[in-house]
């Protein structure tokens, strides 16, 4: 089984999405976040201030710093700043 470079709880879970707290370390190795796609639409939000990066295919890094939509199948990876990263990821049904 392949660790996965975060923890998560589910926040909420309705007929339309599933609603999760998701904190990627600090100390995690910039190698752990690979490039991949989900099989839903997904937005994110961060939780706390962070200069943490998402990165989606043929687009420039952007900081995660308000709601970012990632469409199904789209590859995108985050990319490492300081500090944990807490976002909440609302995974749409």
């Amino acid at each position: 089984m392949e660790l996965k470079p975060y923890t998560e709880s589910i926040i909420e879970e309705t007929e339309s999405a599933l609603i999760v707290e998701r904190t990627f370390r600090a100390d995690l190795d910039w190698e752990e976040l690979k490039w991949h796609w989900d099989e839903e639409d997904r937005t994110i939000e961060p939780i706390e201030e962070t200069d943490w990066e998402v990165q989606l295919d043929d687009q420039l890094p952007m900081r995660i710093d308000n709601k970012i939509f990632i469409p199904k199948g789209t590859f995108h990876r985050a990319i490492k700043g300081t500090g944990d990263l807490k976002i909440k990821i609302t995974k749409h049904k």
